[in-house]
């Protein structure tokens, strides 16, 4: 059957139509994006104000419209954490069901890193072994671990890169002392839970999936996106620690400039770069391999596993 995954993110809205049954591999048929931005809509109270509400309901329409013009026969709508956490956020919920009929279903933050997990897993097999999988997304950052499809831990940071962008580096370039304290930040964070990981042991592949990874991969030499999925792309911890000072002192434009940076995310760079250095280090990573499925494809193979066998 033909499957649509409408992806409502901090960054973006993104509706993904892929072929799949029971069993099989899901094949992308078509991809249709909006940049959005939720996390930086948020007013002083946390709130989504009128104008996102609107921009909101206006691309979920024409997601709801592409769907429909490529034949998808279920469409799987989901919320992460700029949803999640905007104070307003019931209302928000309501306003989209009301005006498109679509029922947006919110994600917990382990839930994100669950299904992200679930993706990587299938993506890699069972031979991989123990997996630890990073995801930095335009709210938060998920990390999970384990061997099995169900991972055995799971936890979800608000250190995305377009969170801590809005809330830290507004500046353009960045001011290198905000840069040092986001740093300080970003690093107290991910070592909370460093030990709730480091107790099941090494794991044997470090993967990480989300744009903010495919990015700095790439401009740290990986292949570009079209050389195929099937292409092995790794990120080194010692060709990051170079380029983070390096991003940091480039205004966006620049950055966009860098191959393989979109000039929307570009932005954002730098605070997904700390949030990746900050990882790498303090899991003790030295190379991580990148993972071309993620939330949606989890989302998919989740729903899949979930049917009847044709």
């Amino acid at each position: 059957m033909r499957l649509g995954v409408l992806d409502v993110g901090s960054n973006t809205v993104h509706l993904l139509v892929v072929d799949a049954h029971p069993g099989a591999r899901p094949l992308p048929a078509h991809s249709h994006k909006a940049d959005l931005r939720l996390a930086q809509l948020l007013d002083s109270d946390g709130a989504i104000g009128p104008e996102g509400v609107d921009r909101l309901v206006s691309v979920v329409r024409e997601a709801l419209q592409a769907a429909e013009d490529k034949g998808v026969e279920a469409l799987l709508p989901f919320a992460t954490s700029a949803v999640r956490e905007a104070r307003n956020a019931d209302d928000v919920l309501a306003r989209v069901r009301e005006e498109t009929g679509v029922e947006l279903k919110v994600l917990t933050g382990a839930e994100e890193a669950r299904l992200t997990f679930l993706a990587v897993r299938r993506w890699f097999g069972w031979s991989a072994g123990k997996l630890l999988v990073l995801d930095i997304g335009g709210g938060s950052l998920e990390i999970a671990y384990g061997m099995d499809e169900e991972p055995d831990a799971a936890v979800s940071l608000p250190l995305g890169a377009g969170r801590l962008t809005a809330g830290w580096l507004p500046a353009d370039p960045p001011d290198p002392e905000t840069v040092r304290t986001l740093r300080r930040h970003v690093r107290a964070q991910i070592a909370r839970t460093v030990g709730e990981f480091s107790r099941f042991g090494a794991p044997d592949h470090v993967v990480a999936t989300s744009k903010t990874f495919r990015q700095l991969a790439r401009i740290a030499g990986a292949a570009r996106s079209a050389e195929g999925l099937y292409v092995q792309r790794e990120l080194k911890r010692q060709s990051l620690e170079a380029w983070v000072p390096r991003l940091a002192g480039m205004t966006a434009a620049e950055r966009a400039e860098l191959p393989g940076v979109s000039e929307g995310r570009a932005g954002q760079l730098v605070a997904g770069a700390l949030v990746a250095e900050g990882a790498m280090d303090l899991f003790g990573v030295e190379t991580l391999e990148i993972c071309p499925w993620a939330l949606r494809e989890g989302v998919i193979l989740r729903q899949l596993d979930q049917m009847p066998p044709a």
